[in-house]
């Protein structure tokens, strides 16, 4: 096995940064770090341009969480950064404390430089864009989990194992579920992970045995919720199948019976014959019966001609 190349995601500074420096003194590895979602699709993305794509991914399985609290938060160091190898190499790879969060400065948490004045815009325009930007919402950031399953998704040849603060069998799940091949606790040694890693880039999967049960658990229900799932779909007829990948879809009644070339009324009869047939008692219900069957939504409606008189509109 030649060099391993490591990209450690994690948004605290100082963990990813003394994770980083521990891994770089290992002879056959070669480290990167990023402190968000963003930076770190950046710098995969960059690496595999560049012909020097990342190996694994460390990514904090609580990435994110901390995004909504005031103040500013320092980045990690950029992926294209090394280390600094004469950092002294931790025994084992613990976060430290978080420090007091910083209150903004600025409005709305964002930086004066927004009062400044703008000699090419008018007053009102100015103090129009400030609301607006003080008042929209902010697009919440991907946790790690859902993270590990995009970069799985644009690399697959890439491992990914999950740092996590605590063991957590439902959210072991869902990270192998998503693409993880290993779980390490934060606490565990430098050993135990670099163990892990060079497992992982063997196929091999690596789970605490304290977790073993509760995921086996967890993967086993998911697997009966599914089965049943499929069983009830499996009930329907063709053309309540049809009405259902519509209902996924999000369509309502009228534009269900536009599409499908019925009458509403006749819509709204497949609707309750499919409730009654897969148990539930609302679209929403039935939306989640079909999500853990496979079912996937209707594809977007085509223009074409309705079906002639002689042939029927079909039941």
């Amino acid at each position: 096995m030649g060099r391993i190349r490591v990209l450690v995601v994690d948004d605290h500074r100082i963990f990813a940064e003394a994770l980083a420096a521990a891994l770089a003194a290992e002879p056959d590895v070669e480290v990167g770090a990023a402190g968000s979602a963003a930076a770190a699709e950046r710098a995969l993305e960059r690496a595999a341009v560049e012909g020097r794509a990342f190996d694994v991914v460390l990514i904090d399985a609580d990435l994110g969480a901390e995004a909504a609290a005031p103040g500013p938060r320092r980045a990690a160091r950029p992926a294209t950064e090394p280390p600094d190898p004469a950092r002294r190499r931790p025994a084992a790879i613990v976060p430290p404390p978080r420090r007091p969060a910083v209150p903004p400065t600025g409005v709305g948490g964002r930086s004066a430089d927004l009062l400044r004045p703008d000699p090419l815009r008018p007053d009102s325009q100015r103090t129009d864009q400030l609301r607006t930007e003080q008042l929209r919402p902010a697009a919440p950031p991907p946790d790690g989990i859902t993270l590990l399953g995009r970069v799985r998704r644009s690399h697959p040849g890439l491992r990914a194992i999950v740092l996590a603060t605590a063991d957590d069998p439902h959210r072991a799940a869902r990270a192998l579920h998503a693409g993880a091949t290993g779980w390490v606790a934060k606490e565990s040694s430098l050993a135990r992970l670099l163990a892990v890693v060079r497992g992982v880039l063997r196929d091999e999967t690596h789970l605490p045995p304290a977790l073993l049960t509760g995921v086996i658990r967890e993967l086993t229900t998911a697997r009966r919720d599914r089965t049943e799932s499929e069983r009830l779909v499996d009930t329907l007829t063709p053309r309540e199948k049809q009405i259902l990948r519509c209902m996924v879809a999000g369509l309502g009644r009228q534009a269900v019976a536009e599409r499908l070339y019925l009458s509403p009324h006749t819509v709204r009869t497949h609707m309750q014959n499919v409730l009654g047939k897969l148990g539930v008692h609302s679209t929403l219900a039935a939306v989640a019966v079909a999500r853990r069957a496979g079912v996937s939504p209707a594809e977007p409606a085509t223009p074409a001609a309705p079906p002639s008189v002689a042939s029927g509109t079909g039941t």
